[in-house]
């Protein structure tokens, strides 16, 4: 059976979820999230998920795929099809508007193309060999397999050392497992995807603005937490980004003015990965919608309200 999916995605700091709030105000409709990192438990001001903002005009609107694992758990995306085809049928079962947003392309891309992502098992002397390999030898042995599909794979041994596990099983059987998982019964599902767009200096803009409003919130305070609940300097640079700079800069390996700095620099670069793997995704022939995301949210919203039967 097909059915279609509405999705809201762009860069970081472009307003996806205040918009997809917005629509799912107007339809009756449920958030299921895209973001690969909001999905752990108590990383809250890093992660940016802000859930004040599920709510509009006075209702709440239902989330998904938020705050579901624990801080210091690995997680994939083959979980998370699993999570989201789960998500998306309750959502159906109540005869609700699902609608997916987020800002990770990876996990967009999946759902939207079906893509069947296998569990990989543990690879116990693949590990013990990996483990006596350099850094730089565990980079050059993932790029052996094949194109980098995510940079931050690169950035810890941890996840160098998964991604190549991955990789070597997805080389040796053809993406595939004896016994496919009941998620693989899913329905075919038709996107219909919008795009939020930022000139390049106020989405630069923007990205600053809301760093120096995390740091003044609690970011830092945070961080110290889940240290103090168990997670390592390894654990933190795994999860990347805000959480990688924090991690540096309370073990004293950066000053806090060099590690906002280098922090800043990264979510830049972040955001522009995001936006090249959104123009990839349209040359995998996935058709987005783009909206000027300068505009007044409401008049977004009576746009594609008017226009969606076209996108």
């Amino acid at each position: 059976m097909e059915e279609r999916l509405t999705v809201v995605l762009g860069p970081t700091a472009s307003g996806k979820t205040r918009l997809a709030v917005r629509l799912a105000a107007h339809w009756g409709g449920e958030i299921l999230s895209a973001d690969s990192r909001q999905i752990y438990k108590g990383m809250d001001i890093g992660t940016g998920k802000d859930l004040a903002d599920y709510e509009y005009g006075g209702k709440k609107i239902p989330y998904h795929l938020i705050d579901i694992v624990k801080a210091g758990e690995r997680y994939n995306v083959y979980r998370y099809l699993r999570d989201f085809f789960e998500a998306y049928a309750a959502v159906r079962a109540r005869a609700n508007v699902p609608i997916l947003c987020g800002g990770s392309g990876m996990y967009i891309e999946a759902v939207c193309r079906g893509f069947d992502m296998p569990e990989v098992p543990e690879n116990r002397e693949l590990r013990k060999a990996c483990e006596q390999l350099s850094h730089q030898a565990l980079i050059d042995r993932l790029k052996s397999c094949g194109p980098l599909h995510n940079t931050t794979d690169t950035q810890s041994r941890k996840r160098l050392i998964r991604a190549i596990e991955i990789a070597e099983y997805s080389k040796y059987h053809g993406g595939a497992t004896q016994d496919a998982p009941a998620y693989l019964h899913r329905p075919k599902i038709t996107p219909r995807i919008i795009g939020l767009y930022l000139p390049v200096e106020e989405r630069r803009a923007r990205i600053d603005r809301r760093l120096e409003e995390r740091l003044q919130n609690g970011m830092v305070e945070e961080a110290q937490r889940l240290m103090s609940e168990g997670l390592t300097a390894e654990d933190m640079i795994y999860y990347g980004l805000e959480y990688k700079f924090l991690a540096l800069y309370l073990t004293g390996t950066l000053s806090f003015e060099e590690m906002k700095r280098q922090l800043q620099i990264a979510i830049h670069q972040f955001a522009k990965r995001q936006m090249t793997w959104f123009r990839g995704m349209e040359r995998r022939g996935l058709k987005i919608h783009w909206v000027d995301a300068m505009g007044d949210d409401a008049k977004i919203v009576d746009e594609l309200l008017n226009d969606y039967t076209s996108i």
